[in-house]
Order: C-alpha cells, then structure tokens, then sequence
C-alpha cells in the first residue's frame, strides 16, 4: 500500500510458449525465469497482492516454491493464443472481488521482462500515484537499430521500401527523433480505469524509462541467452 491505495500485482505465465518451449520455468542463472520476477515482486515495499496466473500445474507449484499461492488454475479459454492479457487481468479482479477485495490500482508484471532494478517497480508505484491525474505508468526502453524511420519492408515487387510509407530521408540514425518500446517490466494502471477502457495503455498513462541494458523480453532462444549474458556480467549493484 502506497497513501492508502491497495496495490495488486499480477503475474501472468501461460504453459503454452511456441518461441521457447517451457521458457518461463527454464532455468536462468540458479533460479527459473519467472522466480525472478516473483522474487522482485516480493521485494517491493507497497504491493499488497501477488497473484501468478497459470494455465500451467509446473508453473503454479513453481510459483508455490516461491512463496506464492496459487489457488487455481487459468481457464483453457483463457490460455491460448488468442487470449488477451485483458480477459486474464479480469478474470484475476473477478476472483477477488467476489470475496470483496478490492484494489485501487493494478501492477502487471510480465516474467519474460525479469531484468528489472530492485528500485523499478516501487519507484514507479510512487510516480504513478504520486501523479493523481495519471491513470497510471507504462516502462518504456527506448529503440535503437529497430527504429521505425530506419526498418524496411519489401513490397509487392520485390523492392526494399520504407517500413513507414513517405517517411523522410534519413542519412543518420541520430537524426531521427526518440522512438520507444513498451517492455513488461512494468505497467500499472488504475482498478476503475482498467474497467473503464479494458487496457493499460491510455492517453494518460506515464512513461516509465529503463535502461538499454534492460530492453529484452524472452521469446526465444536467443532473447534468454541474451538475458542470461546480461545477469551474468551486470555488477549486483547494477540491479
């Protein structure tokens, strides 16, 4: 609780991964991927509720060995692949709220972003609640290589052409202006909103920005070796 806002954050992991196979219980530097995300969580100092939501029975008594209860399972309607991060975060608030809890605000925590500082989610609380008008806050990294004035497309006849049509010539990346990414380290938003408009994502939501270092989500091999590389290297006071 943060100026007596009842603080819930959600853990989502579903079982079924297609990009890697069991990636969020696959080992990464001592401990599996979503213990990293269920031990920075339980760290911070104004989360109320942890609520790991699981399709998936070794998920869930993974979890459990970290400390969090796991009451059920997800629905199989609500574990494939065109299930909405929406439809998952509702069904967590029906849980509660049919036992009359109630939170003021949401914290969704995504186990594939496990390259958070031990400051980032409490710090971003506070600036989200600390800012009334904001509906809440949204971790950001900004884009490099993969800046969307640079990417190309190949069109109908085979030609390499601007991604975005009639963009302007660019000779230099640092000529174009900032463009960022939404990472899971972070997004929050408030309970009412949420209802309001099924999203965390609105006009007015806050920018919370995180490190190069910290601009990786798994989705493949490729991603958690890079993670991986990333953990081994970075000093503890790093994180």
């Amino acid at each position: 609780m943060y100026r007596n806002k009842r603080i819930l954050a959600i853990i989502p992991s579903r079982g079924g991964s297609k990009g890697l196979p069991g990636k969020n219980i696959k080992p990464l530097c001592g401990k599996p991927l979503i213990g990293w995300t269920i031990e920075q969580t339980k760290d911070c100092k104004y989360i109320d509720e942890i609520f790991v939501t699981t399709d998936s029975e070794k998920i869930a008594n993974t979890a459990k060995e970290f400390g969090v209860i796991v009451p059920f399972l997800r629905p199989a309607e609500l574990a494939n692949d065109t299930s909405s991060s929406m439809d998952v975060v509702e069904h967590v608030l029906s849980h509660f709220e049919n036992r009359n809890i109630f939170f003021d605000y949401i914290v969704l925590l995504e186990p594939t972003s496990p390259l958070r500082k031990k400051k980032d989610i409490d710090t971003a609380i506070k600036m989200a609640i600390e800012n009334e008008n904001a509906d809440g806050i949204i971790s950001l990294g900004e884009v490099h290589m993969e800046h969307p004035m640079i990417v190309k497309k190949i069109n109908e006849k085979g030609k390499i052409t601007p991604y975005i049509d009639h963009v302007k010539k660019i000779s230099q990346r640092q000529q174009t202006d900032k463009a960022y990414f939404p990472y899971g380290v972070i997004y929050m938003i408030k309970t009412d909103v949420f209802k309001k408009e099924r999203a965390f994502y609105t006009s007015n939501v806050l920018p919370y920005y995180i490190e190069r270092w910290q601009n990786y989500e798994v989705d493949d091999i490729y991603d958690f070796m890079a993670i991986e590389a990333i953990l081994k290297n970075l000093k503890e006071e790093q994180l």
